[in-house]
């Protein structure tokens, strides 16, 4: 055996050496990370099928980046990056709420101020004169940094959220489903509309803080888009929504402590491998009925 072969073998050995894994999931760091990520993906996996079925996707990339804006501006100042954050989407959201109502009106709007927030935001991280790591940690996300008052914040956000869904759920689905039949019987469409933008932007400002504005989209979107390749039901998509959402989460803070590489690399791909496996097994129960 050559000696780069062989020192390649060591090396891919050490790489995904779990021997450590044990050891690290008793370090309270490890146990907030993975609360922190296990909240984020509830709230992804409750929200997340109305997203899909509602076409705002493209929304929720768009709060994201432009929660990335409003932290990165609380960064600047001197405040708290989890209230700039939270503010920076909340205002994002009710603008794509109220201005966006039809979802071709919606996705203009929301490259009109995702572009305009992301230069800001840009601007914001250059005249930033503290470390650049906390700086790129909003692109990225901080999950084994999560503080105590980060998980605070995330646990009273699921509980609004949780809270307002119940609230809103029934004819918010109803709105979804049908708009025409639901504004006959007289539902208020629009209000719901920012209501739940609103919802979904405290989601996604939460997500921001912990997995980053590049990778929110992992937790918020593919798991519900995955669960709708197997039901139509709407239960049913929420709860295996969430169920996947949970996977990935947990799963990738697991899986990251052996190599010590990013969480978000292997949240990501459990994510599309879950998406990948379902997109199979919806065609193959498409084809059973024909």
């Amino acid at each position: 055996m050559s000696a780069p072969l062989a020192a390649s073998r060591v090396e891919l050995h050490q790489f995904w050496d779990f021997s450590q894994t044990a050891d690290l999931l008793q370090r309270d760091f490890v146990h907030q990370s993975l609360l922190a990520l296990a909240l984020v993906a509830l709230m992804g996996g409750i929200i997340g099928p109305l997203v899909v079925v509602r076409q705002m996707s493209f929304a929720v990339h768009g709060v994201g980046e432009l929660s990335l804006t409003g932290a990165a501006a609380a960064l600047l100042l001197g405040v708290s990056v989890n209230i700039g954050g939270v503010g920076g989407a909340v205002v994002a959201a009710a603008i794509f709420g109220f201005l966006g109502n039809k979802a071709r009106e919606r996705d203009s709007v929301i490259g009109v101020l995702m572009a305009f927030g992301l230069g800001l935001g840009v601007l914001f991280i250059a005249l930033y004169d503290g470390r650049t790591t906390t700086a790129f940690a909003l692109l990225t996300g901080q999950v084994v940094s999560v503080t105590t008052s980060g998980l605070v914040a995330a646990a009273i956000t699921t509980v609004i959220v949780l809270v307002g869904m119940a609230i809103i759920y029934r004819p918010l689905l109803f709105a979804s489903l049908d708009p025409r039949v639901a504004q006959a019987h007289g539902v208020p469409i629009r209000l719901l509309s920012v209501v739940f933008a609103v919802l979904m932007a405290l989601a996604v400002a939460q997500a921001v803080q912990i997995i980053g504005a590049l990778l929110v989209m992992s937790l918020m979107i593919t798991p519900a888009a995955a669960a709708s390749r197997v039901s139509a039901n709407p239960a049913v998509v929420t709860g295996l929504a969430v169920l996947f959402a949970e996977v990935a989460a947990i799963g990738g803070v697991v899986l990251s402590l052996a190599p010590g590489l990013p969480v978000s690399v292997f949240v990501t791909t459990i994510s599309f491998i879950i998406y990948a496996v379902c997109r199979i097994i919806g065609r193959r129960r498409v084809w059973a009925t024909r």
